[in-house]
């Protein structure tokens, strides 16, 4: 990733929840975001096939409440960061069984800046004094993940 893209996620983070993040940081944010939103559309597919669909809707993703916020919180600070274009190409679209509908893909960005939100924000609940996360930070933070999606 060039430096340009590095700088936004540093804004990013900081303006998340006042952490700085490096260069190392943004590759794990990459793999996390990536395996997070596996998950949520690994989801979809099953909530698309019990709806008898062969398309993944944006209503198929397990979205919570409180992943929604994230999305909302990551919509304002993405106003002032303009990191959407940098998650829509870092985003990956793994194949499924079925396809994901055009407003599903559009999502994607934004849930995936929601999952930066919600994770710059656990780091500061797990450690609130956390200010440049290390490997157990990410790893305490992605084992809490990993049990709610």
């Amino acid at each position: 990733m060039e430096l340009f893209g590095i700088a936004k996620f540093e804004r990013f983070f900081r303006l998340a929840a006042s952490l700085d993040i490096d260069k190392n940081d943004v590759r794990r944010f990459d793999e996390f975001v990536n395996d997070k939103i596996y998950d949520l559309l690994l989801r979809g597919v099953a909530n698309a096939k019990a709806n008898a669909r062969d398309v993944i809707e944006p209503q198929d993703l397990p979205i919570t409440k409180g992943l929604q916020e994230s999305i909302k919180a990551f919509e304002a600070i993405d106003e002032e960061v303009s990191l959407d274009a940098i998650l829509e190409h870092l985003t990956r679209r793994p194949p499924l069984d079925i396809v994901y509908s055009d407003e599903t893909e559009e999502r994607l960005p934004q849930i995936a800046g929601g999952l930066g939100v919600a994770l710059a924000r656990t780091f500061r609940i797990l450690d609130e004094k956390v200010k440049n996360p290390q490997t157990q930070h990410w790893d305490k933070a992605t084992r809490v993940f990993d049990l709610l999606l």
